[in-house]
């Protein structure tokens, strides 16, 4: 099984701010703008409302609830109208998707989506980030593929997926759906799961970035993580000088890269990471 580390949701180039972490300690992971996508921020719900005005609050921008959202991954049922049989779902394409299909991931597979987040509050009834405080990184959801889609003439896929942006505007030739199976399944899994879902509210096991960190990329992982001298290290962190043993022993430290959408590692060469999983929350019961 191949675990890929999937960066999604608003950042300082996609969106122009942090995703919000809520006073309850519940967050949010915001779909980016898509002019090409049908689907208006006005039209997703989060909690029973419309996340329009909320995502205008956080960029300062009036007329963000009338822009294109990419609502990808789409993860949580009850964010937007569904036909009969929708499932959660991945689009993906262009050389992010090259990367994938060159690492072989399909059925099985296992995407974990991060993104940056940051503490809001209600301040004069609006929403605001909290004065003074730091954004990181951190997983917010994750999808076990169970069937991976071309997006093409030649492989029509189902009318329920037809407002997925990536069946809208012109896409690349790599371009793919990744559809959810029903069930979790990891060796060692207790208790049952869905092949998709969201974390509702993050906490120190799915922080990425280092609690003391300056750097949002400075990451403080599992010491499972740290590459060996016959292993293949997670894809676009090959060089060494990007990974350092940790002041625990039970961790190590690396220098994430800025550029590229997913992080693919091949379980089989790091088990001890897929002992990681079982111990987070998102995938333990």
């Amino acid at each position: 099984m191949k675990l890929i580390l999937s960066r999604k949701g608003f950042d300082s180039s996609a969106g122009g701010c942090p995703n919000p972490v809520f006073p309850d300690g519940r967050a949010l992971a915001l779909p980016i703008p898509d002019d090409q996508s049908p689907t208006r921020y006005s039209q997703i719900q989060y909690d029973g409302q419309s996340i329009g005005p909320l995502v205008s609050q956080l960029t300062g921008r009036s007329g963000f609830s009338r822009k294109g959202a990419h609502l990808d991954p789409d993860l949580i049922e009850n964010a937007y109208p569904r036909l009969p049989g929708w499932r959660p779902v991945l689009g993906q394409y262009g050389s992010a998707q090259a990367h994938l299909a060159n690492h072989g991931v399909g059925p099985g597979d296992l995407f974990l989506f991060f993104a940056l987040f940051r503490q809001v509050e209600r301040y004069r009834r609006r929403w605001r980030f909290v004065p003074q405080s730091r954004p990181f990184h951190a997983i917010w959801g994750w999808l076990q593929v169970g069937a991976v889609w071309p997006v093409c003439e030649a492989a029509p896929v189902p009318e329920w997926a037809g407002y997925h942006p990536h069946l809208h505007g012109r896409r690349s030739a790599h371009n793919c759906l990744y559809v959810s199976g029903d069930k979790l399944q990891i060796p060692g899994l207790v208790g049952e799961l869905p092949g998709a879902g969201v974390v509702p509210a993050p906490d120190d096991r799915h922080r990425l970035t280092a609690a003391e960190a300056v750097n949002v990329t400075d990451w403080r992982l599992p010491a499972a993580f740290m590459p060996g001298t016959d292993s293949l290290p997670l894809s676009y962190h090959h060089n060494p000088a990007r990974w350092r043993p940790d002041d625990s022993p039970e961790y190590c430290r690396l220098k994430s890269a800025a550029r590229g959408q997913e992080f693919v590692l091949d379980l089989e060469q790091y088990p001890g990471v897929s002992q990681w999983l079982l111990s987070l929350w998102l995938l333990n019961q």
